[in-house]
């Protein structure tokens, strides 16, 4: 029997309310599923086995290679400083003038005597030249004959002896103008002009120091070298050549002091209060940048004898004194992992334990992932994988 038009509508209305929840869980499915993320791109270097150079940093201090410090040999008021401060000047170079009147008139004081003195040596032996032809006639007796010899031989020591009171009158005279004993800079004056100096007090008018080459002297400890003597006896490292043994210089601002010098010198005393070791290095030192008294950090740089993991600083991260690095793992997910470190330098750290060859280090990136997530690795520039992927469209050009 046909339905009529209510019951049909009875009916679709009937089947819609119950399909109605069917459709409102479907909608709730879609709407609480997570939207996937794409993979983070990060930038990764592939861990490599090299030659690791060894390297010691120890504090130092620069010292000139040769001071002079000025002092006064004569007393006497200081009339002029003849050099201006701060100067580079050449061996003998006047500094200072001291008021020589009283040593030009002790000159000419000794000068009167040399003569007089001389006067009478000539007079004694013109005596004596006299006496001889007359003591072989008798006309003049032997003790006659012996004290004119006897005071000719007074009078030579007299001019002997004013002769000496003329070059010390002479060398007091010119030490009225006092000179540099070295080349190099020299300091500010510690005297002005009207000062009274003194020899007896040795007063001290200025330094000079020789600015290059200049030193750099460090403190090492005395247990480290006798290690590295055992190990060199046992084998298990090279002998070192210690005048090519490079040094590079750190100084206070953080800044790498463009030249490397070479190790020169090592005190065979050990300071009993530190058990330290003193060793020196030299530098070339052209515009005067290292300076006596600067202190500075020396990175002791010895041949690599043994292979070792570098990577760069930038993938290193630092937290309360623990070193930790990002890598990426076979499946693309991040792996956090905790690393020892060893030396530092050119923008790279050794790495002593923590990391194999062939495991991938996130270089850049590492802040935006967190361990477990996903990531799109990407060579970082400068790398061998990196050059590789450079190189491969070219050669598919071609």
């Amino acid at each position: 029997m046909p339905c009529s038009a209510s019951s049909l509508r009875s009916r679709v209305v009937s089947i819609l309310i119950a399909g109605l929840p069917l459709v409102l869980a479907a909608c709730g499915d879609r709407q609480d599923a997570p939207a996937v993320m794409p993979p983070v791109p990060v930038l990764v270097e592939t861990v490599s086995s090299s030659l690791v150079p060894e390297v010691v940093e120890l504090p130092g201090r620069i010292e000139a290679v040769r001071t002079a410090e000025i002092r006064a040999r004569v007393d006497g008021i200081v009339e002029r400083t003849l050099y201006q401060e701060g100067r580079d000047l050449p061996a003998n170079a006047p500094l200072f003038q001291i008021d020589a009147r009283d040593y030009r008139a002790q000159l000419q004081q000794a000068q009167a005597a040399l003569t007089r003195a001389t006067a009478v040596r000539d007079n004694a032996a013109s005596v004596v030249e006299r006496f001889k032809p007359l003591v072989a006639r008798h006309a003049v007796s032997a003790q006659e004959y012996d004290d004119a010899l006897a005071t000719m031989q007074q009078g030579q020591a007299s001019v002997a002896d004013a002769q000496a009171a003329v070059t010390l009158a002479n060398l007091r005279l010119e030490r009225c103008i006092v000179r540099t004993p070295i080349a190099g800079r020299v300091g500010r004056a510690l005297v002005t002009e009207g000062a009274l100096v003194s020899a007896g007090a040795a007063t001290l008018l200025a330094q000079v120091n020789q600015l290059t080459p200049i030193n750099a002297v460090f403190a090492q400890s005395n247990a480290a070298l006798l290690d590295v003597e055992q190990q060199i006896q046992s084998g298990t490292r090279k002998a070192i050549d210690m005048k090519h043994v490079e040094v590079e210089l750190l100084l206070a601002n953080g800044q790498i002091y463009g030249e490397r010098g070479f190790l020169d010198f090592t005190d065979l005393v050990v300071e009993p209060s530190t058990g330290t070791q003193t060793v020196r290095a030299q530098f070339a030192n052209p515009s005067r940048t290292l300076l006596p008294g600067q202190f500075v950090r020396g990175r002791i740089i010895t041949a690599g004898n043994q292979q070792g993991i570098r990577i760069p600083e930038r993938a290193v991260q630092l937290d309360n004194g623990v070193a930790s690095v990002a890598l990426v793992a076979d499946d693309g997910t991040v792996v956090r992992r905790n690393i020892g470190l060893g030396e530092q330098g050119e923008g790279r750290w050794t790495v002593r334990d923590g990391l194999k060859p062939g495991e991938r280090v996130i270089v850049d990136g590492w802040q935006k992932v967190q361990p477990g997530q996903r990531v799109d690795a990407r060579p970082a520039p400068g790398t061998a994988a990196s050059a590789a992927t450079a190189a491969a469209p070219a050669s598919a050009t071609r």
